[in-house]
């Protein structure tokens, strides 16, 4: 007679049996818009199994169950996993992938998977490694990309549905990111339509598996989008998915002259997701933006000023989430401190959070500056409630009181100028942070700092680098132009007299320096160059630097120069 235990282990069993075969069947019903929208949001896995030189030689810790636990707690629901396969694989013409780095790839992609996330896996820096060679070298090209599509979808073809294949990372056949070439659209045509083919025959629950189709370079030009349109239709699958990549209007989103989140960058956003929506969504073809952020990010996070940084990114996700897109954060380690499982801008994450499923108010300005030789008077500041209602002002932790430390008049905030008052101090720099909440989304904070103009000094240099003593007197440096006397722009970037904040120049507040880059001081001809400090506080210094052969030197204009 079999015991009630026994019967129970049996059953158990059974049901774990008839899941895992449930889980490897093809998944004909499934809808692919609800499928995308059910993966908002998500994030990526940057500098790790992408980086070309192993898991952890790009500075990020190995990945491990408790990061991907961390993950899911913190919200996002996918998770895209890079993978650079290029350094894994042996040779001609089999092309084998090591299998302990395929085992590796699995457990990261079933401890995802146990979490409940959707998971994404690529061929990732692949692109800008061989594929991009295909012009010259298209036989081999395409014999190591369908062996390792062949291998990889081999692999995991039993693996739950939530598990999707993307064809290639960014797809590129030329040095320049801008040129369309006929040519170039045919390529990854081919690329897409042989990755298609190889999954949907490998069997498994790959006959339906939701497959995502990038354009040249994941870009959302028009012309690129009525392609990758075009190859999608071609293969008349209706589980595929459309990849753009979106980092912003490249002045803002590098610092370089455009520094606040204006209706240029507005407008930029506005139009990419509209294009993108009108060519795809609208015609039953859903979206994820693979990967999303700001490249100014790649140098640090303080590349964009935080306020305008916070403002990107909420109208970001607001209006991606209008189009029905799956918004992927890319995050290289510059955003998770994977080995302390803490935010490096827990500001940035609430506003990211926030935008999962709804908004966050902000305004024109996170900074009131107080200029330490003049009265204080009122601080008047337009808040953009974006569907909210404030809520209150608090200092501390404790709320201020309307009418004696503020007034609100519509969506005008007037900080009164006895509490800036209160707060200040003798000293330099940030006084008090005061925090505006709101019904609804993340919190505001309002700088107080307290400044004068900043005072800069001649230096000598070389063309390594020059470093200007600078007293910053509490300001903030926004950004710097650069001319020649005779009016032309010097510099790289020679389209404008604005210079690349972190490329070109770097604020180096601890030591009480700017710092002019060889990137910088290489590109300049010999003889004098006008420069102009822009600061946040809206003082703009102006200096001087020559260049004879590799000496450099800075000097301050004489009355006569300004």
């Amino acid at each position: 007679m079999v015991s009630l235990s026994a019967l129970a282990v049996v059953l158990i069993v059974g049901a774990l049996i008839v899941s895992s075969w449930l889980s490897a069947q093809p998944t004909e019903e499934l809808d692919i818009q609800a499928y995308v929208e059910d993966m908002q949001p998500g994030w990526n896995l940057g500098n790790t199994f992408d980086a070309t030189g192993g898991e952890t030689s790009w500075g990020n810790p190995a990945t491990t169950r408790e990061l991907i636990h961390h993950i899911a707690g913190q919200g996002f629901k996918s998770i895209r996993i890079p993978v650079t396969w290029d350094h894994r694989v042996g040779n001609a013409p089999d092309y084998l992938i090591d299998p302990v780095f395929l085992d590796r790839i699995e457990e990261v992609v079933d401890w995802s998977l146990d979490e409940g996330l959707y998971v994404m896996i690529n061929l990732h820096h692949d692109s800008g490694e061989w594929i991009k060679h295909m012009e010259s070298n298209h036989d081999e090209v395409m014999a190591r990309y369908q062996a390792l599509w062949t291998q990889i979808s081999g692999h995991f073809k039993n693996h739950s549905s939530k598990l999707m294949f993307e064809s290639i990372n960014e797809p590129r056949f030329d040095e320049d990111w801008n040129r369309d070439q006929p040519q170039y659209f045919t390529m990854l045509e081919e690329l897409n339509t042989s990755f298609h083919q190889i999954v949907r025959r490998s069997g498994g629950n790959n006959t339906m598996r939701p497959l995502v189709i990038p354009g040249i370079t994941a870009s959302a030009s028009q012309a690129r989008l009525d392609a990758l349109y075009d190859n999608i239709k071609k293969l008349n699958d209706n589980k595929l998915i459309a990849t753009i990549h979106y980092y912003g209007y490249y002045p803002f989103s590098v610092n370089l002259g455009s520094t606040t989140f204006d209706d240029t960058v507005r407008r930029d956003v506005t139009e990419t997701f509209d294009r993108t929506y009108k060519r795809f969504e609208a015609d039953g073809i859903p979206v994820i933006v693979g990967e999303y952020g700001l490249l100014g990010f790649d140098k640090f996070l303080g590349t964009i000023q935080q306020g305008e940084k916070l403002k990107y990114f909420e109208f970001v996700n607001h209006y991606a989430n209008e189009k029905r897109f799956t918004m992927m954060l890319w995050d290289n380690g510059q955003h998770l401190d994977r080995r302390g499982l803490k935010w490096a801008d827990e500001d940035l994450y609430a506003v990211i959070k926030a935008g999962f499923k709804g908004r966050s108010a902000n305004a024109e300005t996170d900074n009131i500056f107080i200029r330490k030789d003049e009265k204080i008077q009122d601080s008047l500041i337009n808040l953009h409630l974006n569907g909210s209602r404030f809520q209150s002002l608090n200092l501390d932790g404790a709320a201020l009181k309307e009418g004696k430390d503020y007034a609100l008049e519509g969506s005008m905030l007037t900080i009164k100028a006895e509490l800036l008052q209160r707060v200040q101090q003798d000293s330099y720099g940030e006084q008090a942070v005061l925090t505006a909440k709101f019904s609804s989304g993340a919190d505001w904070k309002f700088h107080i700092i307290s400044y004068d103009p900043p005072e800069l000094q001649q230096a000598p240099g070389s063309i390594e680098e020059l470093l200007i003593p600078t007293e910053f007197n509490g300001d903030v440096l926004a950004t710097m132009k650069a001319m020649y006397s005779d009016g032309r722009h010097a510099g790289p970037s020679d389209w404008t007299s604005y210079k690349e904040f972190g490329h070109c120049f770097v604020p180096l507040y601890e030591t009480q320096k700017i710092k002019l880059t060889r990137a910088f001081l290489d590109e300049l001809e010999e003889g004098t160059v006008q420069l102009k400090f822009h600061f946040w506080s809206g003082e703009i210094m102006e200096y001087l630097i020559t260049k004879e052969g590799t000496s450099i030197t800075g000097s301050l204009p004489n009355v006569e120069n300004r």
